[in-house]
């Protein structure tokens, strides 16, 4: 029987071939989302005003606790996905799918009623104040009815990365992004509909791309495809998939209580409009963090397979060629962060005072920056080969073992600018727990790797 579409190639093909065939698309798709991220908040900060950034960037503890559940669903079953493929499972591979649809189903519709009910308390808690809670408020209602939407669309692009298909999941983010594009400035300047008009363009942008992805998943010629029988919750796949998600879904949960601390401590020390300095340099390090994130995405079905198959030569080989392209990208991002700082916070308003502000805090919070693409492939990498514990271990490292003290201690020392000098400590503290550990780490695949040949040269003789 042959599978269309099946990824062999994963376990044969040069490896650097296949993180650029399997990247670039994601890498693509990443940075085309990032810079619509810093468009909307273009477009919110000259067509609504400055603190409109402010009302927007208090709305990121919820937007990462939104994220902390898709990934909790998405994540953890596109690696599953991928080390099942690796094992040649396509029977639990096609749960996968199915699973993951009612999975994310379940979890959207949860989160959107909680927080609808006690909206407006949970952002005076994030740090809203009377001057930003109407444009808080105004963007998360419709993001929230949309959320649901959001989770599935994500948790299927997910899958089409790791069942060999990472230009169609690029295609279905550049699309979104570019109906964004559209809609976005349509809703905002034409219709005048401010900063609710941002959040209307997102949902219906992805709500289109969600039908498309049903239906490219519902052909039945696909070796993964919707099909009666896969709908329904199998415990084993649930447990194993939120096991390898729960890294991500904390990462991105503790990241939430991180910006709420931040955001009461920037309002402490500095007033709404450093909470819009914040957003605005927030959005600059979205920007190089998810080009790494798109190299992860490419890493994680070539690590995942390769693993499952116990080719470890080729898990190691992608680790290394993926930390190499990720320190060169944040390295891009330390020059431009240290050297234009003021060039970068104008693009985004013309309030003098929240320039001088953020551009402060660009220069402060990027001094680490070359070596934070080194954490993050690393974390994903435990998290792609299905090492659950050590890849929540190490998304907790940056945000709640360091950053976190940092936060409740140097603002009390140096002001607004010991909340800036927080992230740099904990990037440098984070990567050198997550380089003792990778050590570790790959000295034990050494020595797998080493017993598979000899394993096999004895069987050959």
């Amino acid at each position: 029987m042959e599978l269309k579409g099946l990824p062999l190639t994963l376990g044969t093909e040069k490896i650097r071939n296949l993180l650029i065939q399997y990247s670039l698309p994601a890498i693509i798709a990443m940075t085309a989302s990032s810079l619509y991220n810093i468009t909307d908040s273009i477009f919110i900060g000259h067509g609504v005003g400055a603190l409109a950034i402010s009302g927007l960037a208090i709305t990121f503890p919820f937007m990462n606790l939104s994220a902390a559940f898709g990934s909790l669903v998405g994540v953890g079953a596109a690696t599953l996905m991928s080390v099942r493929l690796g094992q040649k499972d396509y029977t639990t591979a096609n749960q996968i799918l199915g699973n993951v649809f009612v999975l994310n189903i379940i979890f959207g519709l949860a989160f959107t009623i909680i927080s609808l009910i006690f909206l407006d308390p949970i952002l005076y808690f994030f740090g809203a104040s009377p001057a930003t809670l109407p444009y808080a408020h105004d963007f998360m209602v419709i993001i929230l009815i949309g959320n649901v939407i959001t989770h599935i669309y994500l948790g299927l692009n997910g899958l089409l990365r790791s069942i060999g298909k990472p230009e169609k999941a690029m295609y279905a983010t550049l699309t979104t992004v570019g109906l964004n594009l559209i809609l976005n400035p349509l809703f905002i300047f034409g219709f005048k509909w401010g900063i609710r008009g941002s959040a209307l363009a997102t949902v219906l942008s992805q709500t289109i791309l969600l039908i498309w992805q049903i239906k490219l998943f519902s052909d039945k010629e696909n070796f993964i495809h919707f099909q009666k029988g896969i709908f329904k919750l199998d415990k084993r796949i649930v447990k194993e998939s939120l096991a390898i998600g729960m890294s991500p879904f904390l990462m991105n949960a503790v990241g939430s209580i991180i910006v709420i601390v931040l955001n009461q401590s920037l309002i402490r020390h500095g007033g709404d409009l450093a909470v819009g300095a914040y957003g605005i340099i927030n959005r600059v390090t979205f920007l190089f963090a998810m080009v790494v994130v798109g190299l992860n995405q490419g890493m994680q079905p070539i690590a995942g397979y390769n693993f499952g198959a116990q080719k470890f030569d080729r898990v190691n080989e992608v680790l290394k060629l993926t930390i190499l392209f990720a320190t060169a990208i944040m390295t891009v991002g330390f020059l431009i962060g240290e050297l234009f700082p003021r060039a970068v916070a104008s693009i985004f308003t013309k309030d003098k005072e929240l320039i001088r502000l953020a551009s402060e805090g660009l220069r402060i919070t990027f001094i680490f920056f070359p070596i934070v693409g080194f954490q993050m492939v690393t974390t994903n990498f435990f998290q792609s080969i299905g090492m659950a514990g050590k890849a929540i271990f190490l998304s907790l490292t940056r945000q709640l073992i360091y950053l976190l003290p940092c936060l409740l201690i140097f603002p009390s020392i140096y002001g607004l600018k010991g909340v800036w000098y927080s992230m740099p400590v904990a990037d440098l503290l984070a990567t050198l727990t997550a380089a003792y550990m990778l050590f570790v780490n790959y000295r034990k695949n050494i020595s797998k790797s080493k017993l598979i040949s000899q394993t096999k040269s004895y069987q050959n003789e």
